[in-house]
C-alpha cells in the first residue's frame, strides 16, 4: 500500500471520530403536508421554416413575457488565439444594428418595460428580455433585428473592451474566480471545456471583424431557439415571429460543432494557486459526474444535496456550525451538454486548511459508504422539489430553464421527469451514485492563498503538489 494511501486512511478514521449526530428536530412540530408533484408548463412547441425551434408558454394573468433565446456555440467554440471572445460578444451583441443604435435600442426596450441581456455558456449565447405584454411587439421586433442583423460598431465595441479588461483584472484579484479558471483548465486539459473566461491577450487582440464573422457563423436560425413566457395568445405571437424572423437564414456552411466528450480523468493531486499574503485558503475540490440526461442524474442531486448541497447537509454540519471552519461551504453538481461537475468550496482560515479538507474527504467518504437517513432522504427531496417548484414560478426563469433543456438536449417535460425521478429514488439509488461519483480520491483540489501555508497544511495528506496551470 502506498503511502499517501496510508495516510489518507489514518485521516479518514481520524474524521469517522468525529462524526456529529443530526440534532433531533422538536417533538411538536406539525408533520409534514402532502408532497406536490413538480408541474412542467405546458409548451406550444414548434420549428419555423427556417429552423428556428421556437417554445411558447401561454399564462395569462400578471401582463409581463419574458424571451430567452439560446444560440448554439458558447465559450467552448471560442477560436484557439481568441479565448472567451464569446464573452465579449455577449457584451456587444445588443450595442448596434444596422437601423438601431445602441441609444435606441435601449430606449425601445425600456419603453417597452425591459432590457437587454446577454450571457455566455459553455455550449451556448443566451440573450434574455421581459417586456410588458402590451408591448410584446416591440420586444420581438428588437429581438429579431438583434438576432439578424447586429453590426458590432467599432466604437462599442473598443469601449466594451476597455470595460472587459477591467471587470477581468477585478475578477483576477478574487480567489473564488482564481479557483475556478484554474480547476477547469486541470479538469479539463486541452478540451473546449478549458475555458472559463477571456485572457487580457484575447480581449486586446478581439476586433469587430472577429465578433462579426463570429456572429454570421453561430448566430442562424437552426442552431437557436427563442422561449417566449407569459400573457400572449399563441397563434397571433406565431404569426408575429414569422413575419419577423421569416428573412432569418442561416450560413450555407456546416454549423460549429458540438465539443466532444471530455474522457481523461485528472490525477488526484492538489493544484495550487498562489496568493500571496493571503490569510485564508480558498478550496475547491471537484470531479465528473452525471450530465442531465444521464439515468443515475437525479440520484447524484439527491445524494449531493445530502453531502453538501443545502444549508442542513453533512459538509455544512460539520464544518460550519460543528467546528466553525467556515461561513458558508458548498457544492453544486453543475452539468453542460457533454460533460458534468460536482464541486465542492470552502474559504477557511490559513490555521485551518488542513482540517477543513480533512473533513471534506470524511464528508466526501462517508457519503460514499453509508446511506442517508429515512430523515435526510425526505427532507433532501421535498428541497430539491420544492427549491425547483419555486424557482419555476417567475417566467424568466420558465424561460430560461426552457432554454437550457433545449441545449442538453432535453425535452421541455424533463421537469415533470425529474421531480418523478427525484420522488422515485430509493436508498439504493442514491447509495449507489455516491458511491461512483462521490469518494474522495476521484478528486482534483483546487487550494488558492500562501503557497507556503497550502503546501504545509496538506503535506500529511500525501498527496501530489503541483503549481496551477
Amino acid at each position: 500500500m502506498k503511502i499517501s494511501h496510508i495516510c489518507g486512511a489514518l485521516i479518514f478514521l481520524a474524521g469517522m471520530s468525529f462524526g456529529q449526530k443530526e440534532a433531533p428536530l422538536p417533538p411538536d412540530l406539525p408533520a409534514y403536508g402532502p408532497e406536490k408533484p413538480l408541474q412542467a408548463p405546458v409548451v406550444n412547441a414548434t420549428k419555423l421554416e427556417n429552423g428556428l425551434t421556437v417554445w411558447l408558454v401561454s399564462e395569462p394573468g400578471f401582463p409581463k413575457v419574458a424571451f430567452q433565446i439560446a444560440v448554439r456555440g458558447g465559450l467552448a467554440a471560442d477560436p484557439a488565439d481568441r479565448p472567451g471572445i464569446s464573452e465579449l460578444l455577449a457584451k456587444t451583441i445588443d450595442q448596434g444594428t444596422k437601423t438601431r443604435n445602441a441609444k435606441q435600442i435601449a430606449q425601445e426596450l425600456q419603453a417597452a418595460g425591459g432590457d437587454c441581456n446577454a450571457t455566455t455558456e459553455k455550449d451556448d449565447i443566451e440573450i434574455s428580455t421581459s417586456v410588458l405584454s402590451s408591448r410584446i411587439e416591440t420586444g420581438v421586433n428588437l429581438l429579431a433585428d438583434i438576432l439578424q442583423n447586429a453590426s458590432f460598431p467599432d466604437a462599442e465595441v473598443t469601449l466594451a473592451k476597455r470595460n472587459l479588461a477591467d471587470s477581468l483584472q477585478q475578477r483576477e484579484s478574487e480567489p473564488s474566480f482564481l479557483a475556478a479558471r484554474a480547476l477547469a483548465k486541470v479538469l479539463f486539459g486541452d478540451h473546449p471545456y478549458r475555458v472559463a473566461a477571456p485572457t487580457q491577450e484575447s480581449i486586446a487582440a478581439a476586433t469587430p471583424s472577429d465578433l462579426r464573422s463570429i456572429y454570421e457563423q453561430r448566430f442562424r436560425p437552426d442552431q437557436s431557439i427563442m422561449v417566449i413566457v407569459g400573457d400572449f395568445e399563441n397563434a397571433r405571437l406565431l404569426e408575429l415571429l414569422k413575419s419577423r424572423l421569416a428573412t432569418w437564414k442561416g450560413p450555407s456552411e456546416s454549423p460549429v460543432a458540438a465539443p466532444s466528450n471530455p474522457f481523461a480523468t485528472p490525477e488526484h493531486a492538489v493544484y495550487v494557486v498562489p496568493r500571496p499574503g493571503s490569510v485564508q485558503t480558498t478550496l475547491r475540490l471537484a470531479s465528473f459526474g452525471p450530465v442531465r440526461s444521464a439515468p443515475d442524474y437525479e440520484a447524484a442531486e439527491l445524494a449531493n444535496a445530502v453531502y453538501g448541497g443545502t444549508f442542513s447537509s453533512r459538509l455544512t454540519s460539520n464544518i460550519r456550525e460543528d467546528k466553525g471552519y467556515t461561513y458558508s461551504p458548498f457544492s453544486f453538481l453543475r452539468s453542460y451538454r457533454q460533460a458534468a461537475v460536482l464541486t465542492t468550496g470552502a474559504d477557511v482560515r490559513n490555521d485551518v486548511t488542513g482540517p477543513t479538507l480533512n473533513e471534506i474527504m470524511y464528508e466526501m467518504n462517508r457519503l460514499a459508504t453509508t446511506s442517508p437517513s429515512d430523515a435526510e432522504l425526505t427532507k433532501t427531496k421535498r428541497y430539491l422539489i420544492g427549491s425547483e417548484a419555486i424557482n419555476l414560478q417567475a417566467r424568466s426563469a420558465v424561460a430560461q430553464e426552457l432554454a437550457t433543456l433545449w441545449v442538453d438536449g432535453l425535452p421541455p417535460d424533463y421537469i415533470n421527469t425529474y421531480g418523478q425521478k427525484i420522488s422515485a429514488a430509493t436508498k439504493d439509488d442514491v447509495d449507489s451514485a455516491a458511491k461512483k461519483y462521490f469518494p474522495f480520491a476521484h478528486t482534483v483540489i483546487i487550494a488558492v492563498g500562501e503557497e507556503n501555508v497550502v503546501r504545509d497544511a496538506l503535506a500529511p495528506f500525501g498527496l501530489p503538489v503541483h503549481a496551477a496551470p
